[in-house]
């Protein structure tokens, strides 16, 4: 992990040639710093960026981190699919608020209760707009604990993080995050089945790791 003023000379160098699984972190950023960089970087979706009162960091992600993020899009809408319930996904969007000086990008995240109230937008307000009702962070080559301060400033009620052995679940509870047992939104929702799921995949292909996800979802709700 790398750390640096705003006012180096070489930032925007070290961002663009910033290699995947690391982090640059810089301090002492004003809001309007941050919402320039958001738009410096815009064309590179796939770095994660946070801001935590003014302090930044900027992530790039490994490919494996992607492909794991994808894969649990993918075991999400399956099971909404299954359960008939309504779930729609908004990737890594920014979640943003000014007046609380945060801000993040998730892995993925979901909108389930508050689905109703987003649809057809592709950019949040969160000063107005209610935040995503899921999100997911992959801790594959950095941790996002530190991250879940951001989240419940942002007023998100759940987070589900997978570090590479363990798919676990936390729940907002007084403005802090607390292990579940499962989610709230996608009640039945196995984390052993979803790491077994994603485990399977150094060994099948993902349409066959897919369908037997599928196949242990539709056996379960037969009992």
């Amino acid at each position: 992990m790398a750390c640096m003023s705003f006012r180096s000379a070489d930032f925007r160098e070290s961002i663009e040639h910033l290699p995947a699984g690391a982090t640059l972190v810089i301090h002492g950023l004003h809001w309007d710093d941050y919402e320039e960089i958001l738009g410096d970087i815009s064309h590179r979706p796939r770095l994660r960026v946070s801001y935590d009162c003014g302090k930044l960091e900027v992530m790039s992600p490994p490919q494996e981190h992607e492909m794991i993020a994808r894969l649990i899009d993918a075991m999400v809408r399956i099971y909404a699919e299954e359960l008939d319930l309504n779930v729609d996904s908004y990737g890594s969007t920014t979640c943003k608020r000014e007046s609380v000086g945060k801000g993040v990008e998730p892995d993925a995240c979901y909108y389930v209760e508050n689905a109703a109230l987003v649809i057809g937008k592709r950019q949040f307000d969160l000063e107005f707009d209610p935040p995503p009702d899921i999100v997911v962070e992959i801790d594959i080559t950095s941790e996002s604990l530190s991250r879940f301060s951001i989240y419940a400033a942002l007023g998100v009620p759940e987070i589900w993080r997978y570090d590479g052995s363990t798919f676990q679940f936390y729940e907002l509870k007084e403005n802090k995050f607390t292990e579940s047992a499962g989610s709230r939104f996608l009640p039945g929702l196995s984390g052993l089945l979803m790491c077994e799921t994603i485990e399977s995949t150094k060994s099948l292909r993902q349409t066959a790791a897919l369908k037997v996800f599928r196949n242990r979802i539709r056996a379960s709700q037969s009992k």
